[in-house]
């Protein structure tokens, strides 16, 4: 069951989502609020799963990441135990920041960052390697035009 959340807990959220590196003290005068209930507040979202981690988003190209693909995978194989392989797999590569099964045609889509087209074809032998896959198709992304991991509250 999700928490319940009033406008003042979506005002931290909205705060922390822009800069959580900010102090209590910063985050409680933009929202009009006092450190401690802020902590609190803040508290209460973590113990409840609506905060599920505080980190730092880096700058891929500045790390040499240059090459963000789109990998469409088809399987002719839905069996748990070729899941479990296939997730395993997923899960060791570094490479893969999301992978979301899907309803329709193709069944995983996976966003991969690499350096370039040649480490792209590293993973995808390595990938392929471990499991079996019907089809692949890789999508190199040309331009990102918009990227957050800012929800919408």
């Amino acid at each position: 069951m999700a928490m319940r959340l009033d406008e003042t807990d979506r005002k931290i959220l909205a705060e922390l989502q822009a800069d959580a590196s900010q102090s209590l003290d910063e985050i409680a005068k933009k929202i009009g609020s006092s450190k401690t209930p802020v902590w609190n507040r803040i508290r209460k979202m973590r113990e409840g799963g609506v905060i599920k981690a505080t980190t730092a988003v880096l700058d891929a190209d500045a790390l040499g990441l240059e090459a963000c693909f789109f990998v469409l995978i088809r399987t002719s194989e839905h069996e748990a135990e070729w899941q479990a392989k296939f997730l395993k797999a997923l899960m060791a590569r570094d490479e893969v920041l999301e992978a979301h099964r899907l309803a329709g045609e193709i069944d995983y889509i996976l966003k991969v960052r690499v350096a370039n087209a040649r480490a792209y074809d590293v993973f995808y032998q390595a990938l392929i390697s471990e499991v079996r896959v019907y089809n692949v198709t890789a999508l190199l992304s040309m331009e990102e035009i918009k990227s957050t991991t800012a929800l919408p509250l």
